[in-house]
């Protein structure tokens, strides 16, 4: 199954995450981060005249993406993925039957000069997926301390050159505001260069610009606020698919099913203690099989999958902890 939406855009693992959420019909299902509508069309599709989407994202290009599909059965509400809970009760729904989250930033998105993602054009230095809501790029560089840029750039980049790109940008700062894509790239590409990385195909702003869209749209807390919201919301056999493309958030998904579906909340000192499987309180999740990640033949289409996985739990009857982990249960941010 392969779609092609508003200008080339191609859903990534489509047939995988739906067979994943083992659509029912009359069941209700949620895209919640719609992008151009790949999966929820995909979805729409597949279910009988009982069945539901409800489409969710924060971009306003989304929303009017959602327009196009006039269909009894589909809705679409602007917002962040983490706002489910109150979206779905605005629709009068108290669980659902299977949740999508198709994690980071959309190729629309990134082709778009004027969104501020990319270093191969020039754009004003923006980056929200959101525009009315949070600071720009531009306006977080402009305030954030030394240390903070580090810590940005080297935990959510993955940057081992954090400390050079941050002092060369608060270097540059005080010349002048840094508002510009390309004006950031060359910054950074200063300060790093390319021999020292060793990857000559990568340029060097890449890690630094992904670190600032993580940061600025707070990527990273939506996905550990709404897993166990996500959770909680789910029927039982519901489903919840997350496809991820980077390890940070890759790493946070993993975490959460493995705490979700063990007995003993995948710590190892506990399941070592002698206490028999049957007095331990039953998980909330069950895994689905292993992580899926695209085919060559998908890669070679869409190179965008390249990096992708896709990773799936489903609802049991057992009651939700009473407390979840505490970077799953606050919002917790880079600052």
């Amino acid at each position: 199954m392969q779609q092609r939406l508003d200008g080339g855009h191609v859903p990534v693992l489509l047939a995988e995450s739906l067979a994943g959420l083992a659509l029912r019909d009359g069941g209700v299902y949620v895209d919640a981060t719609f992008g151009r509508g790949g999966h929820a069309r995909a979805m729409l599709d597949v279910l009988d005249a009982r069945g539901r989407v409800i489409a969710i994202d924060r971009d306003p290009a989304a929303e009017a993406a959602a327009l196009a599909i006039v269909d009894a059965r589909f809705t679409f509400r602007r917002g962040w993925f983490s706002e489910l809970p109150d979206i779905l009760a605005a629709l009068g729904l108290r669980a659902v039957d299977g949740v999508l989250l198709d994690l980071g930033v959309s190729s629309p998105q990134l082709e778009d000069p004027a969104r501020g993602f990319t270093f191969r054009v020039d754009g004003p230095l923006d980056m929200r997926m959101d525009p009315s809501r949070g600071e720009t790029a531009a306006e977080f560089l402009a305030r954030a301390p030394v240390g903070e840029l580090t810590r940005v750039i080297r935990d959510y980049g993955e940057e081992r050159f954090a400390r050079a790109a941050a002092g060369a940008i608060a270097k540059a700062r005080d010349a002048g505001p840094i508002v510009s894509t390309r004006q950031l790239a060359a910054i950074v590409a200063q300060a790093i260069g390319t021999r020292t990385r060793g990857d000559w195909r990568q340029d060097p702003a890449a890690r630094t610009f992904q670190a600032l869209r993580i940061a600025v749209n707070r990527e990273l807390s939506e996905v550990s606020l709404a897993l166990p919201r996500v959770t909680a919301l789910l029927a039982t056999r519901g489903r919840v698919a997350v496809i991820s493309f980077h390890s940070l958030e890759d790493r946070l998904v993993k975490r959460f099913f493995a705490f979700a579906s063990k007995p003993y909340g995948g710590d190892p000192r506990i399941a070592r203690m002698p206490i028999a499987s049957s007095r331990l309180p039953r998980p909330p999740l069950a895994l689905v099989g292993r992580a899926v990640k695209p085919s060559a033949a998908e890669v070679a289409r869409n190179p965008r999958a390249r990096s992708a996985v896709l990773r799936i739990a489903e609802r049991t009857d057992a009651p939700l902890p009473a407390r979840w982990p505490d970077e799953f249960a606050v919002d917790a941010s880079h600052a």
